[in-house]
């Protein structure tokens, strides 16, 4: 099933959003919309026909394997963020539905010429490819050197960030796409240590958590100086 550019949530702030009406149109006549359901692969480490995909809504994890058996997440996906490795011979790692999610996918022979037909695209896939680095540098950073209480309050930093409508600021409230096991494999951090660190930026009125999932942020400059983000 394609999807209407016209009806995506994402429109403004996909990659595509560089392309013409006109060019938005060809390349949804190439797309097609897919559904994943919590814990259903995109793509898994090794396929040679792993499609690319830009997320319409939910959250999706980037993750690898150990010879132990043992999951590292090592990114995540949120809505409006590109998924796929264009010029390797096969995926590298596994990319999992965090929670139920809607993509925009594309077979990776149909990107290729996309990139190739619109340089805007090109240098739009480029910006957000710099930008997956940085996040990958910055979250090495933190669980390598920052407190617990540091990471945690970055990475919800981050959702809340991904969340909004708006660069400007803050979600005010957002559900959590990582369980606190998650959350600890992540931070490198353990359960018990995620959720006294939840209750204390709670006790601290940085935030409000409702549930299991639901987080409130009270005091956004004070999760954003917590975090140094």
């Amino acid at each position: 099933m394609n999807l209407a550019c016209s009806t995506c949530p994402v429109r403004d702030n996909a990659a595509c959003a560089v392309l013409t009406p006109e060019e938005r149109d060809a390349m949804a006549a190439a797309g097609r919309t897919r559904t994943l359901k919590r814990g259903e692969m995109l793509f898994a480490a090794g396929d040679e026909d792993a499609a690319c995909a830009t997320l319409i809504s939910g959250a999706l994890k980037v993750a690898a394997i150990d010879q132990d058996g043992n999951e590292q997440i090592l990114a995540l996906v949120h809505p409006a963020g590109f998924i796929g490795e264009l010029f390797a011979p096969f995926a590298h790692h596994d990319v999992v539905a965090l929670t139920e999610s809607r993509l925009c996918t594309f077979a990776r022979g149909d990107i290729e010429r996309a990139i190739n037909d619109y340089p805007a695209l090109a240098r739009a896939l480029l910006k957000r490819s710099q930008a997956d680095l940085l996040a990958s540098r910055s979250l090495l950073e933190l669980t390598g050197h920052a407190s617990a209480e540091a990471r945690l309050a970055a990475l919800l930093h981050d959702f809340a960030a991904a969340a909004s409508e708006s660069s400007c600021h803050l979600a005010r409230e957002f559900e959590l796409p990582l369980t606190r096991g998650e959350m600890g494999n992540m931070l490198g951090l353990t359960i018990e240590t995620v959720s006294r660190k939840l209750g204390e930026l709670e006790e601290m009125g940085a935030i409000i958590r409702k549930g299991k999932r639901g987080i409130t942020v009270r005091d956004a400059q004070m999760l954003h100086d917590i975090s140094g983000r």
